[in-house]
């Protein structure tokens, strides 16, 4: 059942005349289902892993039926292929005359594959009937007959393929490691913690401080709107057992933990874990740092403090840089007034003016963030937030469907359903990385750690009654001890001991979100409370890494690579948030804004950092996190772009010349730009546009490139 939400004809029809406005629209066919897919994962459990396998398996439907009529060099990715030992038989198909005709079965097959993948994949969802009718309208508005179920291809023509790649990617996945048939349900996996009851102060019943705890309440809600009286299970802790789409197998260890092997990919080493041996250790503790920082960073969601941030491209805007080493995080990440190291873009590059400053009250700014990047401006989930992304920047004014940026336009269709290969690629395997390493690390999230250590004491003062050495470290202005007459020592002064923090107060004080703000206040730290809603808390997995910087890193990687430019088109991405109206936890904004990003890596930077304002994840959980999401996404680009253009890129299926490389001009991957590169360029001086040789992508190869490149020479990539 889903929260304020009625079934009924007046929906029905809501839901129709929607569908019939965007079927209006100029959108290409993989466009207009790739909504309907955002839609169906909108209207079922939020589920990250699996609805970053779902927009793989349904791009891979597209992208196939798409190149099944192809007659250039366009490699298939399943169909007559071997993925993961699954054999996929394909005879071909007849490819009509004209460009109209090979248009209409494109359409026609990859309808049906979309189609029966999601009737396959949500016909059982909570909101089950909206879907169903959701895309039964769209296929009756395209005018194809649903009840066509033949898989004849050879014979029943594009109708027929679209239902053969269909039937053939959901029996793929029902062995893919996924454990579809049994609801993705983890087969060894058990929590070593007691669970955690938010709705009760403190936390007396952790056992295990570095390890996650089930989120026990009476209502569970998840960030879709769906009800549950069940204590929600760890989402995929098993999930690195998924075939990936390009993780290498020199990526994977297979670890044990508890009498359970785990599929482990790019594991990242330990996370920093609780110290109790330190003698008034505090914050010279890395796990108490990270996790108190998250308290401190509570501190910044209110609006009326007084502290405005300029969050415009010109202030906020960054390199991409990022740190991974806990020594690090206290000069990267602003303990006390937040945000991650940033430089400014000093001028938009497209239009060569300045940024203009945008000012905004930091407790609005942080508050959109949190709620805007939790799982989507409509809960599609991280991955389908990229997506969402995505088909923005492709319908701005500004965007060329060019690959890389480069070359010749490329058929709009084309284009679309490469781009989603690529993309979904890297959201795929971003899961299956983040969640094998989620679930053999299995680490605290900040709500089980602030509240353990609040149950403790404090750790910096030995000489304090309430010592020990895993309580909260004693941050002047943030955690604080309760004194006697402080407002929080009760009648009684029963209090007069316990830890405060200065921190958003929590769902306790908003008794109706439209209208109420919590604002933020000393509070007793066993009360304390991410900013969430009372009835989700945090998420139902492990913290260690964080799928929001893996997911952003890697989606920032794949369109920079994609477009052929780290800025978004114009050289500005932009999403307004209005006054009073776009916060769902309490009231707010206070003012009416646009949050704005000149780069993908602006945007996937923002994403990281909310999560820390939402009280979801320390810093140690973002930035191994967004290593990995540095990694996969280039490895998922090349290896989608070696299906989509063999001849000249090498990956999963090119057999060109071309390798994945970290920057501009490093074609091997060395992540510099030398002698080998150099080779390599002249063997492509004088074609036609190949890829990346074309810097200045006029569609040859020439002494223009030329002079780019040897700019570039001697480089190293960041």
């Amino acid at each position: 059942m889903r929260v304020l939400l009625t079934i009924g004809c007046a929906i029905c029809l809501i839901a129709l005349s929607q569908k019939e406005v965007f079927a209006q629209s100029n959108e290409n066919i993989a466009h207009i289902w790739n909504e309907e897919v955002l839609e169906g994962i909108r209207n079922d459990f939020a589920r990250p892993t699996v609805h970053a396998r779902n927009l793989l398996h349904t791009s891979v439907a597209m992208y196939d039926c798409w190149t099944a009529y192809d007659s250039g060099s366009s490699e298939t990715f399943f169909l007559g292929k071997t993925w993961a030992g699954y054999t996929c038989d394909f005879e071909g198909v007849d490819v009509p005359e004209t460009e109209e005709e090979i248009q209409a079965h494109r359409e026609m097959a990859l309808s049906y594959a979309v189609y029966r993948i999601m009737a396959h994949r949500f016909g059982s969802t909570p909101d089950a009937e909206i879907t169903m009718f959701n895309i039964n309208s769209r296929m009756a508005m395209l005018g194809y007959d649903v009840t066509i179920t033949s898989t004849d291809y050879m014979n029943d023509g594009a109708a027929a393929l679209g239902n053969y790649v269909a039937e053939q990617i959901i029996a793929f996945g029902m062995q893919d490691g996924a454990n579809e048939a049994n609801e993705y349900a983890s087969q060894c996996y058990e929590p070593i913690n007691p669970n955690i009851q938010p709705e009760f102060p403190g936390n007396p019943t952790m056992v295990y401080p570095n390890h996650w705890q089930p989120i026990e309440l009476t209502v569970f809600i998840d960030q879709s709107g769906n009800i549950s009286t069940t204590i929600p299970e760890f989402v995929g802790p098993e999930w690195g057992e998924v075939t990936a789409f390009a993780l290498d197998s020199a990526d994977l260890e297979i670890l044990e933990r508890d009498s359970c092997m785990y599929h482990v990919w790019k594991n990242p080493g330990n996370p920093v874990y609780l110290d109790t041996t330190l003698v008034e250790g505090g914050v010279s503790d890395p796990w108490k740092w990270n996790f108190a920082m998250v308290s401190a960073w509570s501190s910044h969601l209110d609006p009326t403090d007084g502290v405005m941030w300029d969050i415009s491209p010109g202030n906020l805007g960054t390199d991409g840089a990022f740190v991974t080493n806990p020594d690090d995080f206290s000069d990267y990440y602003d303990f006390f007034d937040g945000g991650g190291l940033t430089d400014g873009h000093s001028i938009n590059p497209i239009t060569g003016a300045a940024y203009e400053p945008n000012w905004v009250p930091r407790g609005d700014y942080t508050r959109c963030l949190a709620e805007f990047w939790a799982d989507g401006p409509d809960s599609e989930t991280p991955p389908g937030h990229w997506f969402t992304l995505l088909n923005e920047i492709m319908g701005y004014d500004a965007f060329e469907y060019r690959w890389r940026g480069q070359g010749p336009l490329i058929d709009q269709l084309e284009f679309t359903v490469k781009a989603y290969l690529a993309l979904a690629g890297a959201m795929h395997d971003s899961a299956v990385a983040t969640w094998s390493i989620k679930g053999y690390h299995d680490y605290a999230r900040p709500v089980s750690a602030i509240r353990y250590m609040a149950e403790m004491g404090q750790s910096s003062d030995s000489t304090l009654d309430n010592y020990h050495p895993a309580g909260l470290p004693i941050v002047p202005g943030y955690i604080e001890v309760v004194e006697s007459g402080d407002p929080l020592a009760g009648v009684n002064e029963d209090q007069v001991g316990e830890m405060k923090v200065l921190a958003w107060r929590g769902p306790d004080y908003v008794e109706v979100p439209f209208i109420d703000e919590a604002g933020v206040g000393w509070i007793l730290a066993k009360n304390w409370w991410p900013y969430q809603r009372p009835s989700f808390v945090t998420p139902p997995f492990a913290g260690y890494v964080s799928g929001h910087s893996t997911f952003s890193r890697a989606a920032a990687e794949v369109l920079t690579l994609l477009t052929g430019s780290e800025y978004f088109p114009g050289g500005l991405g932009s999403w307004s948030v209005t006054m009073n109206q776009f916060l769902v936890f309490e009231d707010g904004p206070s003012v009416s804004f646009d949050l704005q990003w000149a780069t993908y890596y602006d945007a996937a930077n923002e994403s990281a950092l909310s999560r820390i304002w939402g009280g979801i994840h320390p810093p140690m959980d973002d930035g191994r996190a967004r290593l990995i999401g540095q990694e996969v996404g280039i490895q998922a680009f090349h290896c989608a772009e070696g299906y989509a253009f063999p001849e000249w890129a090498e990956g999963c299926g090119g057999e060109g010349f071309i390798s994945g490389g970290f920057c501009p001009g490093d074609f091997n991957a060395d992540a510099a730009i030398n002698v080998s590169d150099f080779l390599l360029f002249l063997s492509a001086f004088g074609n036609e546009w190949t890829g990346p040789y074309d810097f200045d992508g006029n569609a040859v190869i020439g002494s223009a490139d030329l002079l780019v490149f040897l700019a570039l020479f001697g480089e190293v990539c960041p």
